[in-house]
Protein backbone atom coordinates (compact mmCIF):
# COMPACT_ATOMS: atom_id res chain seq x y z
CA UNK A 1 0.00 0.00 0.00
CA UNK A 2 1.15 3.57 -0.74
CA UNK A 3 2.70 5.44 2.20
CA UNK A 4 0.44 8.43 1.46
CA UNK A 5 -2.64 6.25 1.81
CA UNK A 6 -1.43 5.27 5.28
CA UNK A 7 -0.81 8.93 6.20
CA UNK A 8 2.87 8.20 6.81
CA UNK A 9 4.85 11.45 6.61
CA UNK A 10 6.87 11.77 3.41
CA UNK A 11 10.28 13.43 3.19
CA UNK A 12 10.25 16.93 1.72
CA UNK A 13 10.10 16.72 -2.06
CA UNK A 14 9.12 13.06 -2.16
CA UNK A 15 5.94 13.85 -4.08
CA UNK A 16 7.97 15.82 -6.62
CA UNK A 17 10.13 12.75 -7.27
CA UNK A 18 7.10 10.48 -7.47
CA UNK A 19 5.38 12.85 -9.89
CA UNK A 20 8.49 13.10 -12.09
CA UNK A 21 8.82 9.31 -12.19
CA UNK A 22 5.13 8.88 -13.03
CA UNK A 23 5.36 11.41 -15.90
CA UNK A 24 8.53 9.79 -17.21
CA UNK A 25 6.99 6.33 -16.97
CA UNK A 26 3.93 7.40 -18.97
CA UNK A 27 6.07 9.04 -21.67
CA UNK A 28 8.34 6.00 -21.92
CA UNK A 29 5.44 3.54 -22.16
CA UNK A 30 3.70 5.56 -24.89
CA UNK A 31 6.92 6.20 -26.81
CA UNK A 32 7.93 2.54 -26.69
CA UNK A 33 4.56 1.50 -28.12
CA UNK A 34 4.66 4.17 -30.83
CA UNK A 35 8.22 3.19 -31.83
CA UNK A 36 7.22 -0.45 -32.14
CA UNK A 37 4.13 0.28 -34.19
CA UNK A 38 6.01 2.72 -36.45
CA UNK A 39 8.69 0.09 -37.06
CA UNK A 40 6.18 -2.73 -37.68
CA UNK A 41 3.71 -0.89 -39.87
CA UNK A 42 5.95 1.54 -41.75
CA UNK A 43 9.50 0.19 -41.34
CA UNK A 44 10.30 3.63 -39.99
CA UNK A 45 11.33 5.41 -36.81
CA UNK A 46 9.85 8.15 -34.66
CA UNK A 47 12.67 10.60 -35.54
CA UNK A 48 11.92 10.12 -39.26
CA UNK A 49 8.23 10.64 -38.54
CA UNK A 50 9.05 13.77 -36.52
CA UNK A 51 11.16 15.18 -39.34
CA UNK A 52 8.46 14.52 -41.92
CA UNK A 53 5.95 16.20 -39.59
CA UNK A 54 8.12 19.32 -39.45
CA UNK A 55 8.66 19.30 -43.22
CA UNK A 56 4.91 18.94 -43.71
CA UNK A 57 4.42 22.16 -41.71
CA UNK A 58 6.77 24.05 -44.07
CA UNK A 59 5.81 23.12 -47.66
CA UNK A 60 8.30 25.68 -49.06
CA UNK A 61 11.06 24.03 -47.07
CA UNK A 62 12.92 24.87 -43.90
CA UNK A 63 16.59 25.56 -43.15
CA UNK A 64 18.49 22.73 -41.49
CA UNK A 65 19.38 24.84 -38.44
CA UNK A 66 15.75 25.74 -37.84
CA UNK A 67 14.75 22.10 -38.29
CA UNK A 68 17.35 21.10 -35.70
CA UNK A 69 16.00 23.69 -33.26
CA UNK A 70 12.37 22.61 -33.74
CA UNK A 71 13.18 18.92 -33.37
CA UNK A 72 15.44 19.53 -30.35
CA UNK A 73 18.26 17.47 -31.87
CA UNK A 74 21.76 18.22 -33.11
CA UNK A 75 22.53 19.41 -36.61
CA UNK A 76 24.28 16.10 -37.26
CA UNK A 77 21.12 14.17 -36.45
CA UNK A 78 19.09 16.37 -38.80
CA UNK A 79 21.66 15.97 -41.57
CA UNK A 80 21.59 12.17 -41.22
CA UNK A 81 17.80 12.08 -41.31
CA UNK A 82 17.68 14.47 -44.27
CA UNK A 83 20.23 12.34 -46.16
CA UNK A 84 18.18 9.20 -45.53
CA UNK A 85 14.85 10.80 -46.50
CA UNK A 86 16.42 12.36 -49.59
CA UNK A 87 17.84 8.98 -50.69
CA UNK A 88 14.34 7.50 -50.44
CA UNK A 89 12.79 10.38 -52.39
CA UNK A 90 10.75 11.61 -49.42
CA UNK A 91 12.62 14.90 -48.98
CA UNK A 92 14.71 17.16 -51.19
CA UNK A 93 17.29 19.82 -50.55
CA UNK A 94 16.70 23.12 -52.31
CA UNK A 95 19.73 25.38 -52.52
CA UNK A 96 19.54 29.17 -52.46
CA UNK A 97 20.82 30.38 -55.85
CA UNK A 98 22.41 33.46 -54.24
CA UNK A 99 24.11 31.43 -51.47
CA UNK A 100 24.96 27.81 -52.28
CA UNK A 101 25.89 27.21 -48.61
CA UNK A 102 22.28 27.78 -47.61
CA UNK A 103 19.68 25.15 -48.32
CA UNK A 104 16.18 24.31 -47.31
CA UNK A 105 14.77 20.83 -46.93
CA UNK A 106 11.35 20.18 -48.46
CA UNK A 107 8.98 17.27 -48.28
CA UNK A 108 8.37 15.66 -51.67
CA UNK A 109 5.03 14.40 -53.01
CA UNK A 110 6.12 10.87 -52.13
CA UNK A 111 7.15 11.98 -48.65
CA UNK A 112 3.85 13.79 -48.16
CA UNK A 113 1.89 10.69 -49.15
CA UNK A 114 3.89 8.51 -46.76
CA UNK A 115 3.67 11.07 -43.96
CA UNK A 116 -0.11 11.39 -44.31
CA UNK A 117 -0.47 7.62 -43.87
CA UNK A 118 1.88 7.64 -40.89
CA UNK A 119 0.15 10.64 -39.28
CA UNK A 120 -3.26 9.00 -39.59
CA UNK A 121 -1.95 5.82 -37.95
CA UNK A 122 -0.08 7.80 -35.28
CA UNK A 123 -3.26 9.66 -34.33
CA UNK A 124 -5.21 6.38 -34.19
CA UNK A 125 -2.54 4.79 -31.99
CA UNK A 126 -2.59 7.71 -29.55
CA UNK A 127 -6.38 7.56 -29.44
CA UNK A 128 -6.16 3.85 -28.59
CA UNK A 129 -3.47 4.34 -25.95
CA UNK A 130 -5.44 7.10 -24.23
CA UNK A 131 -8.89 5.61 -24.67
CA UNK A 132 -9.10 4.42 -21.06
CA UNK A 133 -9.15 7.97 -19.72
CA UNK A 134 -12.50 9.82 -19.91
CA UNK A 135 -12.50 13.02 -21.99
CA UNK A 136 -13.14 15.24 -18.96
CA UNK A 137 -10.11 13.77 -17.19
CA UNK A 138 -7.98 14.24 -20.31
CA UNK A 139 -9.03 17.90 -20.45
CA UNK A 140 -8.26 18.36 -16.75
CA UNK A 141 -4.87 16.66 -17.08
CA UNK A 142 -4.08 18.82 -20.12
CA UNK A 143 -4.89 21.97 -18.11
CA UNK A 144 -2.81 20.83 -15.14
CA UNK A 145 0.17 19.95 -17.32
CA UNK A 146 -0.15 23.30 -19.10
CA UNK A 147 0.02 25.15 -15.79
CA UNK A 148 2.96 22.98 -14.72
CA UNK A 149 4.79 23.68 -18.00
CA UNK A 150 4.29 27.43 -17.60
CA UNK A 151 6.18 27.51 -14.32
CA UNK A 152 9.17 25.55 -15.62
CA UNK A 153 12.29 27.39 -16.79
CA UNK A 154 12.79 27.59 -20.55
CA UNK A 155 16.13 26.96 -22.19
Amino acid sequence: MDANALNIPQPDGAMDVKLWLRLLSCVNLIETELRQRMREQFASTLPRFDMLAQLDRFPDGIKMGELSRLMLVTGGNVTGLADSLEKEGMAARVYDPSDRRSCRVKITASGKKQFDQMATAHQRWLNELMSGLPEAEKAHLYTLLGAFKQQLPTA
